[in-house]
């Protein structure tokens, strides 16, 4: 693994500023490219403030740099900070490499939902942060939350839909990024259908079949998400590495 530190001077005041475009443009992109965020600190006075990123190698570094640059969320997050006055005074990036595997591996669980109106279309959003493909709603599990509520609160906060949660259908466990993610099939009970920002940029009730699916959803472990929530009366289950996109294991 290849760790990169990244640390920035500010001024206090700018803070929240810079946790503000941390959160809606800088941590979606690189999470997005495949980076992964090992953690982000600040100090009391609040004068310096250090993130730490961890990558395969300097070659995974270097492809998710790149795309990031040829963004378009890298293009909306340099002109939101031509509209500020400037967010840091300085700025230092230095890398590292381990000297040993300490920790224990870390598994995120997220759940997602298919959420179904009253003719029976599914709800789907496109993401700020991933907004080449329409998806179903969906995000990590907080901490004490159970994953029906959970299913409900991330339905409510990416569309605006109150929801009815039902059966489990899918568990899919992203081996390259330890998420493990529960779906679940509902139905919307309240509510109006309205894109979230910054979370998403669009939202709407869709009405297709299988053949019509890719369409909407463009990333294969997305797509199959939907048809097994759709047509499984079974519990689907798959694992699947990324960069690219390999399906390992499925029933």
């Amino acid at each position: 693994m290849l760790y990169r530190r990244k640390t920035y001077t500010i001024e206090p005041s700018m803070y929240e500023t810079f946790t503000h475009l941390f959160h809606t443009y800088l941590l979606p992109n690189q999470l997005t490219h495949g980076a992964q965020l090992v953690g982000r600190w600040v100090n009391e006075e609040q004068t310096e403030i250090m993130a730490m990123w961890s990558y395969d190698n300097r070659v995974h570094y270097e492809t998710v740099d790149a795309g990031i640059r040829a963004s378009e969320m890298h293009v909306e997050a340099q002109n939101y900070r031509k509209s500020l006055t400037p967010l840091f005074i300085s700025s230092n990036e230095d890398f590292f490499t381990s000297t040993g595997d300490y920790g224990q591996s870390k598994q995120i669980v997220a759940v997602s939902g298919c959420i179904v109106n009253e003719e029976g279309h599914v709800l789907l959003v496109r993401n700020n942060h991933r907004n080449d493909t329409y998806e179903m709603p969906g995000g990590r599990v907080e901490p004490g939350e159970m994953l029906k509520e959970a299913v409900k609160r991330v339905v409510r906060e990416e569309t605006g839909i109150h929801s009815e949660i039902g059966d489990r259908v899918g568990v899919y466990q992203n081996i390259t990024s330890g998420i493990i993610c529960m779906v679940f099939r509902g139905r919307a009970i309240a509510g109006k259908s309205v894109a979230q920002p910054p979370k998403t940029i669009d939202v709407q009730f869709v009405d297709f079949n299988k053949e019509q699916v890719g369409d909407w959803i463009k990333r294969p472990q997305f797509m199959s998400r939907v048809n097994n929530a759709r047509i499984s009366d079974s519990i689907a289950y798959e694992s699947y590495e990324m960069r690219p996109y390999r399906l390992v294991e499925h029933s």
